[in-house]
């Protein structure tokens, strides 16, 4: 099975010009880009890299994490995720407020300064289990047990939420808001053909792009800073990716909400049904940045290096600005053979490039200003959080 499916152009001169005239790069250029020869593929590079030196000069932000799988029940059966269970399957969990304090509170003293929520989609939906235990915690539902624990850390540490639930309506959008500054949802493709049997998103409702789509505008209709993103190789093609970068661009420039776009590489793992699936290599991913950041020259652009060892700072010769989240206290739960990177190696191979490191909040800095000027918790947690340039105040060196 191949994850690309057009023709290969002869030539990329043409979008390339038009990134010498200060053009927009067309979704026709783009795919020219994407789909670039190996010859051709220095010159890419280098004009990413500097639309990203253009964006944000010589620096290269992270944020220094903890991970918090609040509940690991779905109701979806993504074909590469280990993340998600039934409630009989053994590992399933969901934490208790004890729990999640013990980690934030071990983050804190480590310097973190996010609490990244990540959790099934509604699994209540799906399973008495989970209704039981919400029950039992004192909550209608999964949301409702993910706003008061946002809340928990907002209150009692000096932490800070970034919640990643799933879909959400546009009244669950405003009331996480309240408790976090910035929140996600990969849009992952825009094909939905991947939902057909078989495929990597059968038996995932939720993962229907007209859903996602809507979730991501609805958050940029009340100008909640917001990452999405895409992820590659699971079955979509060179337009697909090319169409899901379109998607978003088309979002952030109506709203201007997106704060971050993650590229993803998917990664194989033994017991997942597309444990047979090839990955995406290495020109792929560069590929796929340096077009994320040439059609969106002003918007931060992401990729994890422990999805991407042991050669990850190449990635930043593609144009990216951003690590994610990293962190020294807990596992990536999501691709849990994949550690991160220690974060003295972290610093060391991206000022080899040419960067220093920075640790940054959840939210970026330039999304700062709209949501600390509102009165309340929140923007004072934001002000004590915030150094005068909107990073992590009194962050330990990387």
């Amino acid at each position: 099975m191949t994850t690309t499916a057009i023709s290969r152009p002869e030539s990329f001169s043409t979008p390339l010009l038009e990134l010498r005239s200060g053009g927009q790069i067309s979704r026709e250029d783009a795919l020219r880009l994407i789909l670039c020869r190996d010859d051709e593929l220095s010159e890419l590079l280098s004009r990413a890299r500097k639309a990203k030196e253009k964006f944000k000069p010589g620096a290269i932000t992270y944020s220094r994490k903890v991970f918090l799988p609040l509940t690991n029940l779905c109701r979806d059966y993504c074909g590469y995720c280990t993340f998600r269970r039934d409630p009989t399957d053994p590992g399933a969990h969901t934490m208790t407020p004890d729990e999640v304090l013990a980690v934030v509170r071990a983050g804190e003293k480590l310097g973190c300064t996010e609490a990244l929520f990540s959790l099934g989609d509604k699994p209540e939906l799906l399973f008495s289990e989970m209704r039981e235990t919400l029950r039992h915690l004192g909550y209608k539902s999964t949301l409702h047990y993910l706003e008061a624990m946002c809340e928990l850390v907002l209150r009692e540490t000096s932490l800070l939420p970034h919640p990643n639930p799933g879909l959400l309506s546009a009244e669950w959008i405003a009331r996480l808001a309240a408790v976090s500054p910035s929140m996600g949802l990969m849009l992952e493709t825009t094909n939905a053909s991947l939902l057909a049997s078989g495929k990597a998103h059968d038996n995932a409702p939720d993962k229907l792009p007209a859903k996602r789509l809507r979730t991501i505008e609805d958050a940029g209709k009340r100008g909640i800073p917001f990452t999405t993103g895409l992820l590659i190789g699971i079955g979509e093609s060179a337009e697909d990716r090319v169409d899901t970068l379109l998607a978003i661009r088309d979002l952030h420039d109506r709203y201007g909400h997106i704060q971050e776009v993650i590229v993803q590489n998917f990664r194989v793992k033994p017991s997942i049904p597309m444990a047979q699936w090839p990955e995406p290599s290495q020109g792929e991913m560069l590929r796929t940045i340096a077009v994320a950041r040439l059609l969106m020259p002003a918007v931060n652009i992401q990729a994890p290096p422990n999805l991407n060892a042991p050669y990850y700072e190449e990635l930043l010769d593609a144009g990216i600005n951003d690590w994610g989240g990293v962190s020294p206290l807990t596992p990536d739960y999501i691709n849990p053979e994949k550690p991160w990177p220690h974060l003295d190696q972290l610093r060391l191979r991206t000022e080899a490039k040419g960067f220093t490191l920075q640790q940054r909040l959840p939210i970026y800095p330039e999304f700062l200003p709209n949501v600390i000027n509102k009165p309340g918790l929140l923007a004072e947690k934001l002000s004590a959080a915030a150094d005068d340039q909107g990073l992590a105040k009194l962050a330990r060196a990387a």
